[in-house]
């Protein structure tokens, strides 16, 4: 038997309707919006663990040379402090005076970057500041309060004048 078209059951197309779609679309926006704010804090947090290691690595090698000028596997002057007198020479290497073969003695095998140091592009120029300058340098003879370059390099520090999450600005750390 053949049943009118009225007596069929109706059959509704599947899909959204635009108000669904809307609706969609607005929660997710405001779902990224809410998480923006927390993914800077995120990238900001990295770099800090990144600028922590990099000081560490840094200051360990400082020391690495000065315990090896104390043991006088470095040559140094009566009047010199036995520090490096530039960041460099902790990757380039100084002859060892103990050994016979003068072989060099490595302290980096490279100098990390700055990761709070702020690049300024003058007029579109990339530029790029070299590794050693991106880091303070203060020397054996200057204040703790106030950091000073002189004859040798006895600590580093970050340039930026950031206040980090802790608080405290990152020069300070």
């Amino acid at each position: 038997m053949i049943l009118p078209r009225l007596m069929l059951p109706i059959r509704r197309q599947r899909g959204f309707t635009l108000i669904e779609l809307m609706i969609v679309i607005g929660i997710m926006a405001i779902l990224a919006t809410a998480a923006l704010p927390f993914r800077e804090l995120v990238i900001q947090r990295e770099k800090e663990i990144e600028l922590r290691a990099a000081l560490r690595q840094i200051r360990t090698a400082i020391d690495a040379y000065k315990q090896a000028s104390d043991d006088g596997r470095i040559a140094k002057k009566a009047d010199q402090s036995g520090y490096p007198p530039r960041l460099e020479e902790l990757v380039m290497g100084v002859p060892d005076a103990k050994s016979p073969e003068k072989k060099n003695i490595y302290f980096l095998r490279r100098l990390p970057r700055d990761p709070m140091f702020v690049e300024l592009d003058i007029a579109g120029m990339g530029v790029i500041t070299p590794t050693v300058d991106t880091w303070g340098k203060r020397s054996y003879e200057s204040p703790p309060d106030s950091p000073k370059e002189g004859d040798d390099v006895y600590d580093v520090y970050s340039l930026s004048e950031v206040k980090g999450l802790n608080g405290v600005p990152y020069k300070e750390w």
